[in-house]
């Protein structure tokens, strides 16, 4: 393949002459109004003119021309010995194949390619086409580059049959299949691409992870599921359902910022869970804001029903141990965490953890992320397989706050790094009030964790199959390559911000048009079943019937419960000092000398083989000089003495952020450097 790398300059140049010729992109134009998309504005700047067909990661499509191939084909055909050794094999191998297939004998080279950028289109902008939406309001306009007769393609070569197999390409190009029609192909791939997922994955230039992914995406009926998985899927999509529709029914009134419009998410992370599980986690660290929060509570980390309904109520009772250590625990129910060991499906015990968040978005995603690596640490999980952070986003907040940023950016960090976190976006298609088109400037509202090369998983928010297999799909990735993964579940809100407030007002079509008359998931799933006969009638209204039966035996509870524990501080939390704690003043709070000068001759010593900046070296020289004299110690001294000794005592020290081994002013020199060796 010498020949064929030193000819990849005169390739570009070729198929750059080729894409000149070839309709105009339909992304440089102005697009219409959708939701998902971004209006153009007057005075904005000029779209970037997107050429899809440059995004080929393949090595055998890299800066490859159809007209340089063709050019060469023509030149082996008048003498094989005019072109290189490996470009024979090839011609030879592609010609000879072909002939025993009867119909295809004519394919150029060309025509292959040509089908060959066809099937990386989709790969690329596949998700362009997807059924997304599932209020079906926008209106986004398909790639021209999804079009076969882009290729030069038409009508009569449907039922053509094409040589693939000389293509080495994962997915279904992949499969003992090397002759197939161009309807079959254009068939497999809308089946793959084009349904209700729409898969981002081709900005990753990691050819493995590219070849991981296309190999699930691209498989004949990727989610064919058991009568029993099936049962479980609608049992939960079941119990979601009925939680929302039970507090609406009990407080009308109240605020509980509920998931109507998005209760696949319950199933979905359910399932997530489950796989998780298999695949070796113990621990889930979980962070999330208000939407949804009571039906995650009750249904996934499994809050006592009765306590939360007792919370509405008013009736919670604050228990007596320890009363008047642990203040500031009057906050909203939609506020407050809780952890739980939760057995799963496969029959293994998963510790969840929901930790307490404000009402500020997003505030909690460091503290997902920091909890989860303290966890990694001290369970010595140094594989970061064991400990999983999931976060839930929604929409506008993903795209809008900072945070969001930083957070991912700290994702591959050694320093920070948990291994991977999935994400969950509920996007429900306008935050509290603003449209998409007003609250952001990209296409998705995941566009942001591309800067990780992170894949992302766009799904319709309505068929529950899709949504578990996407997060089934993410925790197998997170458990695979160890970084983060975005799952977008694209739904609505059924009712307002909150459900007192009327978002008719500045989104009358969406509601006054669309959601008021627009079936629920479990609606559209229960009907799907029925149709395929895939579960009965009798067993849907059993599982309907349990679920309500236990939820008015948790209500009636409720109104006698009294907490005996704070849920929110249960399990790991119970060793910690309360704040009142830590404020009391203790008369003993110094080390013994002799323990001081211990410690700091050992962080003044350096290895005999260790050869640090001589300037270094002055600084450490003197910091011995006051260790052993007792006189001139100075702040850094004392500071490095107080992290000693608080290690030597058995704590984890950990200083976070930027310039903190050396210290902004050269102060601290906690590190010394030699060429690569750190000490």
């Amino acid at each position: 393949m010498g020949l064929f790398r030193a000819a990849s300059g005169l390739a570009r140049v070729a198929l750059r002459r080729s894409l000149s010729r070839a309709p105009a992109s339909p992304f440089a134009g102005p697009a219409p109004r959708y939701f998902h998309s971004t209006l153009p504005r007057r005075y904005a700047a000029p779209e970037p003119r997107a050429v899809p067909l440059s995004r080929l990661t393949d090595s055998f499509l890299d800066g490859t021309s159809s007209v340089y191939l063709e050019e060469l084909q023509r030149a082996w055909e008048a003498d094989p010995t005019s072109v290189d050794e490996s470009w024979d094999n090839f011609f030879r191998n592609f010609v000879g194949q072909a002939a025993t297939s009867p119909g295809i004998s004519g394919q150029t080279i060309q025509e292959s390619m040509r089908l060959l950028l066809l099937v990386r289109a989709y790969q690329v902008s596949g998700h362009m086409k997807a059924k997304l939406d599932p209020l079906g309001l926008e209106q986004r306009p398909v790639p021209d580059v999804l079009d076969p007769a882009f290729y030069g393609f038409s009508e009569s070569d449907l039922d053509r049959e094409f040589f693939l197999g000389v293509w080495r390409m994962a997915g279904f190009l992949s499969e003992n299949r090397p002759v197939q029609t161009l309807r079959s192909v254009l068939g497999r791939l809308e089946q793959a691409y084009c349904g209700t997922i729409g898969y981002e994955y081709m900005h990753i230039p990691d050819r493995e992870k590219c070849n991981w992914l296309r190999e699930r995406i691209e498989t004949v009926n990727p989610r064919e599921y058991t009568y029993d998985r099936r049962q479980v899927m609608l049992d939960r999509l079941i119990w979601s359902t009925q939680f929302e529709n039970f507090l609406a029914q009990k407080w009308t009134t109240a605020k509980r910022f509920g998931l109507e419009g998005a209760e696949t998410l319950i199933p979905g992370m359910k399932e997530m869970f489950d796989r998780a599980a298999d695949l070796g986690v113990e621990s889930i660290v979980i962070g999330m804001p208000h939407r949804g929060r009571l039906n995650v509570l009750g249904n996934v980390v499994r809050k006592p029903l009765r306590q939360i309904f007792s919370e509405f109520s008013g009736g919670t009772k604050p228990v007596n141990e320890g009363e008047g250590l642990y203040t500031g625990t009057g906050d909203v129910k939609y506020h407050l965490g809780t952890s739980y060991d939760r057995p799963t499906r496969g029959g293994k015990h998963i510790h969840l953890s929901l930790v307490a968040n404000p009402s500020h978005l997003e505030a909690v995603d460091p503290v997902v992320a920091g909890k989860t690596r303290a966890k990694q640490y001290y369970s010595n999980d140094l594989d970061r397989t064991k400990n999983l952070g999931v976060l839930l986003h929604g929409d506008g907040s993903f795209s809008g706050q900072g945070v969001v940023y930083e957070t991912l950016h700290l994702s591959a960090l050694p320093n920070y790094t948990t291994g991977g976190t999935i994400h969950l976006v509920v996007n429900n298609q306008v935050a509290f009030t603003t449209d998409p088109m007003s609250g952001r400037s990209s296409q998705y509202c995941t566009d942001v964790a591309k800067a990780l090369d992170a894949p992302i998983f766009h799904v319709n928010g309505d068929d529950l199959e899709a949504v578990v297999h996407t997060c089934e799909l993410a925790a197998e990735w997170r458990q695979t390559f160890h970084s983060d993964v975005v799952v977008d579940i694209v739904c609505y809100r059924r009712f307002g911000h909150n459900e007192i407030d009327e978002p008719s007002f500045t989104q009358p079509k969406m509601y006054n048009q669309v959601i008021r008359n627009h079936p629920s998931a479990l609606e559209i799933y229960q009907n799907q079943l029925l149709e395929s006969g895939k579960i009965s009638k009798e067993d849907i209204d059993k599982i309907h019937k349990k679920v309500s039966t236990i939820l008015n035996e948790e209500f009636k509870k409720s109104k006698d419960d009294i907490p005996n524990k704070r849920d929110w501080l249960s399990a790991y939390w119970t060793g910690f000092k309360s704040p009142e704690q830590i404020s009391r003043i203790r008369n003993q709070c110094s080390v013994k000398p002799e323990i001081l000068k211990r410690v700091g001759e050992a962080m003044t010593t350096l290895p005999e083989t260790f050869k640090p900046h001589r300037a270094v070296k002055k600084i450490f020289d003197l910091r011995r000089q006051m260790i052993e004299t007792g006189e001139g110690i100075d702040w850094a001294v004392g500071e490095a003495l107080a992290f000693a000794t608080l290690i030597i005592e058995g704590n984890h020290v950990r200083l976070s952020g930027q310039d903190v081994e050396r210290g902004t002013f050269s102060h601290r020199q906690l590190t010394g450097f030699m060429g690569s060796t750190v000490w």
